[in-house]
């Protein structure tokens, strides 16, 4: 069964570690806010200008003047610093953040993404995308392994304009997590009750098919 968005979302919170400086992209990604450990520290960063985000508020908490990059509502953790949006990409175009969470529209086997257009529809636009994915080295991007229409987003070679070249090095999609390593995706885990045949019919970029791959594990 493939992952719900919740899932995703905490799925990719275990790529986390102690000490990052961690930037999460709109939609999927900020929802993993949500599922940092309790017992871990890490700092979130938005580059509209903040440095050490909170999940997302509840009702009575809500303050309209605080959003992150989505214009969406957010909690600050004690100690969070507020800034200029020209500071924030300074300390992402300086390599300074340690993970990045992105979605994507399309990633290809050989670590391209297409994420901020998709001709003839109105898309918010690239946003930080551009900067992000060129800044850091540690990026995972978040997605559905297919189009409503079962047309794999895994392809060989991207069909949309690129946000950035040869810098995805893992995706987590509704059907399993995969590494991208010379040229191919590999397999690594699997949605619970998803087969490896699912998998492989809906992944149209060259596949390497480890001889054991686990079913992902949630919860403690």
């Amino acid at each position: 069964m493939a992952l719900t968005r919740e899932q995703l979302a905490q799925r990719v919170a275990k790529e986390f570690k102690d000490g990052y400086y961690i930037n999460l992209g709109i939609g999927i990604p900020t929802l993993a806010a949500n599922y940092i450990p309790k017992d871990m520290q890490v700092v979130l960063q938005s580059e509209n200008g903040i440095l050490g985000m909170g999940p997302f508020p509840l009702d009575k908490d809500v303050d309209a003047d605080i959003i992150n990059a989505g214009k969406q509502t957010v909690t600050l953790i004690e100690g969070a610093s507020i800034f200029s949006s020209s500071d924030s990409f300074a300390m992402i175009r300086g390599g300074h953040v340690d993970l990045t969470i992105l979605g994507a529209f399309e990633v290809d086997c050989q670590g391209n993404i297409a994420s901020y257009m998709i001709p003839g529809k109105l898309i918010k636009g690239m946003g930080g995308a551009m900067d992000l994915v060129s800044g850091a080295d540690n990026i995972i991007v978040t997605m559905t392994h297919a189009s409503k229409d079962g047309v794999s987003k895994l392809l060989k070679e991207c069909t949309l304009p690129l946000t950035g070249k040869g810098c995805i090095k893992r995706v987590l999609t509704d059907l399993a997590l995969l590494d991208i390593k010379n040229g191919r995706f590999i397999l690594r885990e699997r949605a619970p009750g998803v087969s490896v045949d699912e998998i492989v019919n809906l992944t149209a970029g060259e596949l390497e098919v480890p001889e054991k791959v686990p079913e992902m594990v949630f919860g403690i």
